[in-house]
């Protein structure tokens, strides 16, 4: 009898071959898809410090602080690992929407194309080293639109 087998015996799979089977399949799939040249994807602006150089990198202009672009963070974040950003925009054309925070060891946290037709508003939780602004760029009407706010990352969750 081979070890690992529960159908040595008999000639039918058994429902554990099955799941092994799936198991091992996405694992090949997914060797076979990770890539990071997928194409239009901004490998080089994930490697750039600072947030003016990410954003030519990213956009290949500058961009403009607006208070049409609505950045919702908590002004402390107990846990660096999972703070919550939202961004939204009551701009029409848009197209784009990234998050930089400076304070990270890659200024790019995220970055989004839009569809046409698509609600201009994205929400997710960041990762951050440390105390940083977060930016985040919307581009609208082929320019570039910004809002910037502080969030204090705490050690701990001590508050200070």
């Amino acid at each position: 009898m081979q070890a690992g087998f529960t159908h040595s015996l008999r000639n039918e799979p058994t429902r554990r071959d099955a799941i092994r089977l799936l198991v091992l399949l996405g694992v090949i799939g997914a060797a076979g898809t990770a890539r990071a040249d997928v194409a239009g994807w901004p490998a080089q602006a994930f490697k750039i410090k600072g947030a003016d150089e990410t954003v030519k990198q990213l956009y290949g202009k500058p961009f403009e602080l607006s208070d049409k672009v609505t950045l919702e963070t908590p002004e402390i974040a107990e846990n660096g690992a999972v703070v919550p950003i939202s961004v939204s925009t009551t701009l029409p054309g848009v197209t784009g929407i990234s998050l930089l925070v400076p304070g990270n060891p890659s200024t790019l946290a995220a970055s989004y194309v839009l569809a046409d037709g698509t609600l201009p508003a994205i929400g997710c939780r960041l990762k951050m080293a440390a105390t940083s602004d977060v930016v985040a760029i919307v581009e609208a009407g082929g320019k570039l639109y910004a809002a910037r706010k502080q969030v204090k990352v705490t050690l701990g969750g001590c508050g200070g």
